[in-house]
């Protein structure tokens, strides 16, 4: 694949938004026709498809089955939430901005309240956002999907963050329109429309909103955003869902998903802070520019592949010697770095310790709402000295460090960090942000880059320097580096079937489904059979017994928290008639599926 043309023609980049291309999924689930191999893909390959799929985000409406980033339709209703943000911003009393979100959706909205509301408090203004994950602040730097099946947990903690507040703007983030914790909220918020105004931002069409039972629930997702679509009319809720296209790993939102997100968030609050400094109007105009300087940055990064691909293959050998991958950064880009690193866990089944992130500070410059989390094991270890005290005596030239900074960053610091870790491996690596012209950095960074074995430096114009868009121009371009050198990394390391994540932890009922619907499409053999042989994974027998059968997905996703390799076993099985036993022993021999696989058929 090293020789591929990657100036794909139209039909097949539009490919997925056919009728008849995999009809019964939303959009968001979707396989991406642009990445079928990709598990077969060189180091550069793969960072070449990923710059495709994210091209798609920006790909131009085509006709009326989806609206995408740029529709007008997207444009005027992020105009419309910036004017209500900006209220709030003039008349903070008794009021806030709530973004809520699982998993990357929540991450992001701790990411997106805490940079804006610095930006607030720099100029001595009351800081109005707030955030929510669910499972709490652990789940900003570890796995924790069961809270995300509990709509009522979602009430309690959007209760608790607006006691007291009379207008709440809430944005709801779910890119599948699918999370009960999310869809709680927003039921709740329907109910009591005098303080609360809800913003759903996901990324399937309306109609492809989740319509399963929610336990112990009168709705579902679906009934929520047909409520929402009704309200919208009138303007006392919104909807923001551009399709962005599959993404590059099948429903690994974690990628487009949530850097649209952070796109379309950003735009509004940056439109609104423009026009409270500014004391200027909101336009359709600025708020499209906006979004087009985003645009620009998927240019900017993606104009070095060479050495993108470099940290990707330099990840992946590490990976693929069982050894690991540390992120060393500073400020906001650090926060990036945390959050690749706590992704891989439940989208690769990879263990806490394959890819960890640091952060200059640690939880002092976090500012989670619940300040440290150390006390809770050693992955929540994640400051500078940390990595120091615990990681750096056991460094090997196997493992891979890369440090994240910009020319803002203290120089003298990050080149003693580097000269730490030189001292005990020379597999270290950087990537730099510069602002264009300015010299004086570039001689400091001459020191630091002679330490490095690469250096990827992404230099900006002076015109993103005026606009004020820096900052999120360059956290953009580090989540893009970063997705691509974790994602590129398990691929190499076989984590990867086709382009579906083959080796996802079962532990919601999203992923549930998702596993049942992936083992159904990679085996042919029917739903039944194929949950049948998922919960003879889960639990580890080659006969289910009567209780097994019965119970309710919770209770097979509360048993499959202690089980590793659920999918892998499950579609072995399907493919190849082999016992629960000789399956594992084959897997254990060879763990890349797609190659034990075809060792059998061989």
């Amino acid at each position: 694949m090293a020789g591929l043309d990657w100036t794909y023609g139209v039909s097949t980049l539009r490919q997925w938004e056919s009728a008849d291309y995999e009809p019964s999924l939303p959009v968001s689930e979707k396989s991406n026709p642009l990445t079928c191999d990709i598990d077969r893909a060189s180091a550069y390959s793969i960072v070449k498809m990923l710059q495709v799929c994210d091209s798609q985000m920006f790909q131009k409406e085509a006709g009326t089955t989806y609206q995408r980033l740029l529709s007008d339709q997207v444009l005027k209703t992020l105009m419309e939430v910036a004017k209500r943000v900006e209220v709030i911003i003039k008349d903070p009393q008794e009021s806030c901005v709530v973004m809520s979100g699982c998993g990357t959706s929540g991450r992001l909205a701790f990411l997106i309240s805490s940079g804006f509301n610095k930006a607030l408090s720099q100029l001595n203004q009351s800081e109005v956002y707030s955030y929510i994950i669910a499972g709490g602040d652990r789940a900003l730097l570890s796995s924790q999907e069961a809270p995300e099946d509990d709509p009522r947990l979602g009430v309690l903690s959007l209760k608790k963050v607006c006691e007291g507040k009379k207008r709440v703007l809430f944005i709801g983030i779910s890119c599948g329109l699918s999370a009960p914790f999310v869809a709680g909220q927003l039921d709740f918020c329907l109910q009591h429309p005098e303080v609360y105004t809800p913003v759903l931002v996901g990324f399937n069409p309306a109609h492809q909103a989740r319509d399963e039972p929610i336990q112990d629930c009168t709705f579902t997702f679906h009934s929520v955003v047909q409520r929402m679509q009704e309200l919208a009319k009138s303007q006392k809720a919104f909807l923001i869902n551009p399709a962005v296209g599959p993404e590059a790993i099948s429903g690994s939102s974690r990628m487009k998903g949530g850097s649209a997100t952070k796109i379309l968030l950003e735009v509004a609050f940056s439109a609104a802070h423009a026009a409270t400094s500014s004391n200027t109007p909101i336009t359709h105009n600025g708020v499209l520019q906006h979004m087009m300087e985003y645009e620009r940055t998927l240019a900017v990064t993606y104009s070095q592949p060479d050495g993108i691909t470099t940290l990707v293959e330099a990840a992946g050998e590490s990976l693929r010697c069982s050894r690991h991958v540390y992120y060393l950064g500073w400020g906001s880009l650090a926060l990036l770095g945390l959050i690749d690193a706590s992704e891989c866990s439940p989208t690769f089944g990879a263990d806490y310790e394959d890819v960890r992130g640091f952060i200059r500070g640690g939880y002092r410059e976090l500012n989670n709402n619940d300040g440290p989390l150390t006390s809770l094991g050693p992955k929540f270890s994640i400051a500078h000295e940390d990595f120091l005290h615990l990681i750096l005596p056991c460094l090997t030239d196997k493992d891979t460090v890369l440090l994240i900074y910009t020319h803002s960053d203290d120089a003298t610091e990050v080149g003693n960090m580097a000269r730490r870790v030189r001292e005990k491996t020379p597999n270290l690596h950087a990537v730099y942000h510069q602002a264009d012209g300015d010299t004086a950095a570039s001689l400091q960074q001459d020191n630091i880059k002679k330490l490095c074995l690469s250096t990827l430096k992404i230099t900006w114009p002076q015109e993103a320097l005026v606009s004020g868009t820096l900052q999120h121009m360059r956290e953009l371009s580090t989540k893009l580096v970063l997705n691509a050198v974790s994602t590129g990394a398990h691929v190499l390391k076989g984590k990867i079937y086709q382009n579906h994540m083959i080796d996802l932890q079962v532990t919601n009922t999203k992923l549930y489904r998702r596993a049942t619907r992936l083992l159904q499409k990679l085996s042919t053999c029917p739903e039944e059979k194929c949950e049948e042989a998922l919960l003879k994974a889960i639990y580890r027998v080659d006969m289910l017994t009567l209780e097994m059968t019965s119970s309710d997905i919770t209770t097979h996703t509360c048993f499959a928290r202690n089980s590793t390799k659920v999918v892998p076993l499950a579609l072995v099985i399907l493919l190849t008639g082999w016992s629960l036993v000789e399956a594992e022993s084959h897997l254990k021999q060879q763990p890349i599926v797609r190659e034990a696989v075809a060792q059998w058929m061989w």
